[in-house]
């Protein structure tokens, strides 16, 4: 019959009338769940002042002069903050940071 994805795989084997079906092993591995995601650390108290003023468009240097900490602790922090929320930019982390609660726009 030839191959097909999980889905199709699927509605096959719903559909038919057999009494048994031939299936390559590599197909039941599509089946089982992929391992869950650890846990993301939760972020620290300065993480999310840091990602509350990201949210009000801020600069690392105003974070940093409104904060009273170094231009490179700010890039750290919103290192940090990236990793735990699994952004790849300032955007995405504001916006998954308001889907959590932690930013109120």
């Amino acid at each position: 019959m030839g191959s097909c994805n999980l889905a199709a795989s699927n509605a096959l084997f719903e559909s038919t009338t057999a009494s048994a079906v031939l299936m390559e092993s590599g197909a039941f591995s599509a089946w089982h769940e992929p391992d869950p995601k650890p846990p993301a650390a939760p972020l620290t108290p300065r993480e999310i002042e840091v990602l509350r003023m990201m949210a009000d468009g801020a600069s690392n240097k105003i974070i940093a002069h409104q904060l009273g900490i170094s231009d490179h602790t700010v890039k750290f922090h919103v290192t940090s903050i990236l990793a735990k929320l699994n952004a790849g930019t300032r955007t995405e982390a504001v916006m998954l940071g308001v889907r959590k609660g932690l930013v109120y726009l």
